[in-house]
């Protein structure tokens, strides 16, 4: 089989599906208002617990993506850098971690700067460094289908050919034409909260990961740009749900529509440019669908009065097996609706002495069902992994290990 060599900007057009366009953009519109609704969910000190959850389960998705599962266990000890003795497993932690640091300097970067260049290639490059400073030695190397080893330098665009599948990604001489392309084109799209500029985004995944600009970690780099993307227009909503879910679900299916997006042009009818803008519809129509589908799950999830129903259920079960204090449903469950609360109210909400409340906040603060960011700070909820199957089923695989 001939592998087509790719030297030229133009060999990645097209770079929206034009054409069918009209047909996207209702299930775009959606989205985008799926989102807006989404966002609204909870109080905001509720909100942040909820989305600190969502952005740990993110770095699992994507982490399962790749092929790496990381045990829900492992990943509690990873937030707090107790990574295990066993080097397999700690490899898996230290992925977790770093996917994890990097996302929060991402949305750092995203609310402190609101003109930031998210498409650049200098932005590109420096959520590759951030993913890969925080990795070993051992996870930075690549072995292609030869069997030779090379370096994989954090934020260091590669200096060798690569194969993705059948694909022959474009030689290193040539990827900062690719690359300025990338950005002036889909840089147009960059600000707006419209279909267009979602059917763009979900167009730019692919056409980032068919550049493939480094030796290894383009599939991470090209997710968290996308979510990038979907967070500076507004579609984030506030961190409450995450597309990685969506694509570890389906993943056959994905990786699928991202090779057939690789095609060359069908047929005369198969648009202009020199890659199939069908394969790239039907690769946006794909992405979009998830998108929605896992706003959709999230909207049933956090539907606050089944939420509330299942922290009560969950508490009165740990209270009768004597796991947590009494009342310690009531006093959650007021804090959770109402995001915040002085420390002061918490005997009244229990309807207990000042000293019982104390010892009761404090077993748990201990558990991290409540956090506080001083001993005479205000209480807000906490959303420990051992309450997640509780709280929120199916957030995870079922059966996955602990």
């Amino acid at each position: 089989m001939t592998i087509a060599r790719f030297d030229n900007p133009t060999d990645m057009e097209p770079l929206v599906p034009t054409e069918a366009t009209r047909d996207l953009a209702p299930q775009a519109s959606s989205l985008i208002k799926a989102a807006a609704e989404l966002g609204g969910y909870f109080a905001p000190e509720t909100r942040q617990a909820v989305a600190d959850l969502v952005r740990s389960m993110n770095g699992y998705y994507s982490n399962l993506i790749e092929g790496h599962r990381t045990r829900p266990i492992d990943i509690e000890a990873a937030l707090v850098q107790n990574f295990s003795s066993e080097p397999k497993r700690r490899e898996m932690q230290q992925l977790h971690f770093a996917h994890l640091e990097t996302q929060l300097h991402l949305e750092r970067r995203l609310r402190e700067e609101p003109g930031l260049d998210f498409l650049s290639t200098e932005f590109i490059c420096w959520i590759h460094e951030k993913f890969y400073s925080l990795l070993p030695e051992s996870l930075r190397h690549i072995t292609d289908k030869d069997g030779k080893t090379y370096p994989v330098n954090p934020g260091q665009i590669r200096t060798y050919n690569v194969h993705v599948g059948i694909h022959l990604a474009p030689p290193p001489v040539a990827l900062g034409k690719f690359l300025t392309r990338f950005r002036d084109f889909y840089g147009t799209y960059r600000q707006d909260a419209t279909p267009q500029a979602v059917i763009a985004a979900m167009a730019a995944h692919h056409r980032l990961a068919w550049i493939h600009p480094f030796g290894d970690g383009n599939g991470r780099v090209t997710r968290l740009l996308t979510h990038a993307w979907l967070t500076q227009i507004g579609l984030g909503a506030n961190g409450l749900w995450t597309l990685s879910r969506g694509l570890a679900r389906s993943l056959d299916e994905y990786k699928e529509v991202l090779a057939a997006a690789d095609s060359k042009r069908l047929n005369d009818y198969d648009g202009r440019g020199y890659l199939s803008e069908r394969r790239l519809a039907e690769f946006c129509a794909y992405m979009i669908d998830r998108a929605l589908d896992q706003i959709n799950f999230m909207h049933g999830l956090l539907d606050l009065r089944q939420l509330e129903k299942r922290l009560l259920s969950y508490c009165a079960v740990a209270e009768q097996a004597r796991e947590l204090p009494k009342r310690s449903g009531v006093l959650l469950r007021d804090v959770m609706l109402r995001g915040a609360i002085p420390r002061g109210e918490a005997a009244r909400i229990l309807n207990v002495s000042a000293r019982t409340a104390q010892t009761v906040i404090g077993d748990l603060l201990s558990k991290g069902l409540l956090k506080s960011p001083s001993p005479k700070g205000r209480l807000t909820i906490g959303f420990p992994g051992f309450i997640c199957p509780n709280l929120f089923p199916d957030l995870y695989p079922t059966g996955s290990p602990n």
